[in-house]
């Protein structure tokens, strides 16, 4: 028998459900509306896998773990037959492109329609309040404060980099010509090299002990700096995951995260405090003899935040990219024996090889005279961005050039809110643009016609406003690395199983090899 209490109840509910459908109608109409009123057609590509987007999400995260994303991503694209569509990712929309036009609109032309959106909240445990994380006048006011800390002086100054690559020398020459990863030690070069330029002190990651001009002054850092570089890969691998759970980060926040967040903390807070602890004339005196990162930050601010955040952010970007571009270079160069000899034949005739080698020769300049080396970093660059996925959420209606119509070509609204993701990877790996032998490392693709033109369709630094402001450094860093090693070996061999190719890839805020670069050098 049905009760009064009954009947409320399902007018209740029919009432609720009214309501729901009622708000999905107008907000159906008010998107109809105003794509209308900005002269936007229906997207072209819609992927739905009916669970709101969280078997989508798991799915993502799979492959991310297993290495395969960035090429997972590409599948999509390429299988699909388009560049710009939609997909849902735990419970929100997401629009995913790469297309050039649609990058140089979120980057460039309509740069102020878009912003970092959660960004950083995700980010906010390890990075804080850095260029990386920040938006508008924070953003605005941390590139103008960081802008001179890049200047040309900075990066032209190479010789620092000669006792860290005499450094790995000697352990690449410990293998005896035998097979050892390179990319372990790359990240060793790197983070000594960072720290150095960071901190006016290197982590001294390559040092078999503490050697002369590895010793510190105290102690208390030694245990930390142990840490640190795991602690910095992991948490950065959390940040990924975190971003990949749009509005549901917060639920990868793990008592060991947060552990590994201190430990960087920590780390970072060490140097800081020893430079606001420092007397400026002192600090004065110690610029005087080579340029130091904070040295020279402590003097526009003594905020110790800002000093960690800025510091770590940059950490980030110095140390990362440029382990992953020469790891990714050294793996092609392997696998492509006569690459590696007309590069060869370039540098040697160059600055010399050997004992023979001019290193006094090698500066910023000269590096970039040096044609092919310039071609296999860019060819690198093209099939391996340090950053290979990006995105920007929408700050007001707006629109993309791209994506909508019967053939994708139209416009496509964009809702205030809207998160696009832009993947920089696939579109250096467009047939349609760089030709059938996309996926084929060539560099002398790089002295065609075809590449002068390119324009928005190669992007491994972004572009617009927000254009890394290394990346003359890490080309620079990366460049000298590559001359040195050419130099100083003559021989190379690929222990990476060509069955793997492409290789996978470890994609978390920045991109490297899942499993190494295998080689020999002799």
């Amino acid at each position: 028998m049905v009760t009064m209490e009954d009947i409320e109840s399902y007018k209740a509910i029919i009432a609720i459900v009214g309501l729901l459908i009622t708000y999905h109608v107008l907000q159906y109409a008010s998107f109809k509306y105003k794509e209308k009123k900005l002269g936007c057609e229906p997207m072209f590509a819609n992927i739905n896998d009916y669970s709101f987007g969280f078997r989508t999400a798991l799915e993502f995260m799979k492959r991310k773990r297993d290495g395969e994303i960035i090429d997972y991503v590409h599948s999509l694209f390429e299988d699909g037959g388009f560049d710009t569509g939609s997909t849902m990712i735990a419970g929100r929309t997401m629009i995913n492109t790469r297309d050039p036009e649609n990058i140089k609109a979120i980057l460039g032309t309509q740069f102020n329609d878009f912003d970092l959106g959660i960004r950083y909240k995700q980010f906010l445990p390890l990075l804080g309040d850095g260029i990386f994380t920040l938006d508008a006048q924070g953003w605005k006011h941390s590139r103008a404060m960081l802008r001179p800390q890049f200047s040309r002086e900075q990066v032209a100054h190479v010789q620092s980099l000669e006792l860290h690559i005499q450094r790995l020398f000697k352990h690449i020459k410990a293998e005896k010509g035998q097979k050892f990863d390179i990319q372990d030690l790359f990240f060793k070069l790197t983070i000594d090299t960072a720290t150095e330029f960071l901190f006016g002190e290197s982590c001294s990651s390559l040092v078999d002990g503490l050697e002369e001009g590895a010793k510190t002054d105290d102690d208390e850092i030694l245990e930390i700096r142990k840490k640190f570089p795991k602690s910095f890969n992991d948490s950065q691998a959390i940040l990924a995951t975190r971003a990949i759970l749009q509005d549901f980060y917060w639920l990868c926040n793990t008592s060991q995260f947060k552990y590994d967040c201190k430990v960087v903390h920590q780390f970072t807070d060490y140097y800081v405090n020893k430079v606001l602890n420092t007397p400026t004339e002192v600090l004065n005196e110690k610029s005087s003899g080579g340029y130091t990162f904070l040295y020279e930050l402590a003097k526009q601010t003594r905020d110790p935040k800002i000093l960690r955040d800025q510091s770590l952010n940059i950490l980030l970007a110095g140390r990362d990219t440029t382990a992953g571009l020469l790891s990714f270079t050294f793996y092609e160069l392997s696998r492509n024996p006569e690459v590696f000899k007309k590069l060869q034949e370039e540098i040697h005739a160059t600055f010399g090889s050997g004992k023979d080698a001019r290193t006094n020769e090698i500066t910023f300049e000269s590096l970039k005279k040096c044609e092919y080396l310039k071609a296999v970093i860019n060819e690198t660059l093209r099939l391996y961005p340090s950053v290979p996925i990006n995105f920007r959420t929408t700050n007001k209606d707006t629109s993309l050039p791209r994506g909508g119509g019967k053939n994708g070509l139209s416009p496509v609204f964009m809702p205030k809110g809207q998160v696009v993701t832009y993947f920089i990877s696939s579109c250096q790996k467009n047939k349609n643009i760089y030709g059938k032998d996309a996926d084929v490392f060539r560099p002398e693709r790089w002295f065609e016609d075809s590449t002068r033109k390119l324009g928005w369709a190669y992007l491994p630094f972004n572009g617009g406003p927000r254009i890394c402001l290394g990346q003359q450094f890490a080309l620079t860093e990366a460049s000298y690395a590559v001359t040195r090693l050419v130099q100083e070996f003559s021989h190379i061999k690929s222990y990476n199983s060509e069955a793997d190719y492409p290789p996978k890839k470890n994609s978390q805020l920045t991109m490297c090899l899942q499993n190494g670069a295998h080689i020999a050098l002799y």
